[in-house]
């Protein structure tokens, strides 16, 4: 039990109506799951306005509101904290009811447009095999030293993050390992946190369905850097042509990694085939399973990330040797057929260039690659006719098929891909609107040592159509119809 006043430490309040020495059993942004003595903290999302539920939350128990406008009538009884950003105090108050976890970890924030899911994967890995207790919250799963909880969003919600925090350091870990993405700095979810260092990968076409210029989209991804402070370290991919910007206004110490660039930590791929990367880092050679030059800047960050974090140059580098690859992450089997089936988590433009360019790299040239791509619904629709282009261009064939079309026609997200599709490139591209057949027509025309790349999906479970989630498992779905071909 908490008491109102205590939770409210670096909340920017404009004023109060009633108690602030009352009694708190929770606090909830959502009125479903509002209980009696919860703090419902009311305040204007993309979709519904949190003010519309305040009675309905103190129908339900809610012993307090915080909330930007004050309601024309007030409960009484019941106390009201205005405040002039509600998403920004919700961080606060999560943080303060918490009891402050982040700042008893050692948190590492990776941010960017592809690789955050692998870089905060392996670090978990890789400080998991050198001895420690660690978190890990990611795109895929959260983690709190052993035990796994599901997530539905890149960064949770400021409650959640905190919550689980909280367990980690009840479990005794040490780190965390945390994705953060642009909506989830945006929307002030981890303004309260206290970060040891900060990862950028990269930067390239997403989000601009929430974000209206890629412009905003690359200053929200700098803002986490400019508020990093001093004791803090800052990665940046200098290969990228936003690396340097991130860290322009930065009070954190400033390092770099690149293939190409001068940098801090320097790699150069010596073997990249599907076992694995053979690399030399700065001056030692080091083999992993990992595979593709993509994966060449991930370990680049989490190694300069391991030796900030105190971590000894050895031991990292033998731990590299050995990490695994992360669930839908360029997941590939090989049938008896001799076909080879990747699934790959790639639904940016960028990132299936990066995998279909990794492919052409490991490829012998007397095979053909087919591709699978879909692109979501009710998200960034002007990556649609970009994403179907590298597909064909890339591609033997390349077949278009539903991603998670969402509340989207799917025949209308398929229409608007085969308008990226060149000319030269039509006759190497088919669309099958059911991405079970089309999974199963790549695999009824793949031919032994062909390469199938199933994009968009990854390590999701589930295909969301018209807001109901239908199970789903592309490595799953492709495993069996090889096994029966």
């Amino acid at each position: 039990m908490k008491i109102l006043k205590d939770i409210l430490y670096k909340v920017d309040i404009e004023s109060t109506v009633g108690s602030t020495n009352i009694a708190l059993n929770a606090i909830a942004f959502d009125s479903r799951v509002v209980t009696a003595g919860t703090v419902f903290v009311a305040y204007k999302g993309t979709v519904t306005d949190g003010h519309q539920y305040i009675d309905k939350a103190i129908s339900l128990g809610a012993v307090a509101i915080v909330c930007e406008v004050l309601p024309a009538q007030l409960t009484e009884g019941i106390t009201y904290i205005q405040v002039k950003n509600a998403s920004l105090a919700l961080a606060f108050i999560s943080a303060n009811f918490y009891g402050d976890p982040s700042a008893q970890l050692k948190l590492v924030g990776v941010t960017g447009t592809n690789g955050k899911t692998t870089i905060a994967s392996l670090l978990y890995q890789l400080f998991k095999k050198a001895g420690y207790k660690v978190g890990l919250i990611s795109t895929v799963k959260i983690m709190v030293d052993e035990t796994t909880y599901p997530t539905t969003h890149t960064t949770p919600d400021s409650i959640a993050i905190n919550k689980y925090m909280a367990q980690m350091v009840d479990t005794g870990c040490e780190f965390c390992f945390m994705e953060v993405s642009s909506i989830g700095i945006h929307q002030n979810r981890t303004a309260a946190l206290h970060f040891e260092g900060g990862i950028f990968t990269n930067l390239s076409h997403d989000h601009l369905d929430y974000h209206p210029t890629f412009a905003e989209y690359r200053d929200v991804k700098k803002s986490f850097f400019d508020h990093l402070p001093k004791s803090a370290f800052a990665i940046t991919n200098v290969d990228d042509k936003n690396g340097n910007i991130m860290l322009q206004n930065t009070g954190a110490k400033k390092i770099t990694y690149a293939l190409k660039s001068v940098a801090d930590f320097k790699a150069q791929i010596l073997e990249n085939n599907l076992n694995g990367l053979l690399l030399r880092i700065n001056t030692t050679e080091v083999y992993t399973h990992l595979i593709g030059s993509f994966n060449a800047y991930n370990l680049l960050a989490i190694y300069a990330t391991a030796l900030q974090l105190g971590l000894e140059n050895q031991e990292v580098l033998r731990i590299i040797s050995e990490l695994q690859s992360v669930a839908g992450r360029f997941q590939y089997i090989i049938s008896d057929q001799k076909i080879t089936a990747i699934v790959d988590y790639a639904h940016t433009p960028d990132a299936l260039e990066n995998v279909l360019s990794t492919i052409e790299d490991i490829r012998t040239r007397n095979e053909k690659i087919i591709t699978v791509v879909g692109c979501g619904g009710d998200r960034d629709k002007t990556k649609r006719p970009e994403m179907a282009e590298i597909a064909a261009s890339k591609s033997d064939l390349a077949i278009f098929t539903s991603d998670n079309p969402r509340s989207e026609d799917p025949q209308v997200i398929l229409n608007e891909m085969e308008a990226g599709v060149a000319p030269q490139h039509y006759n190497k591209t088919l669309s099958v609107l059911d991405r079970f057949q089309a999974i199963k027509t790549a695999c009824q025309m793949a031919q032994p040592n062909d390469i199938i790349l199933i994009a968009g999906k990854g390590h999701e479970t589930y295909q969301e159509i018209n807001g109901v989630r239908h199970d789903f498992d592309d490595l799953k779905i492709i495993t069996e119809l090889l096994s029966n071909k």
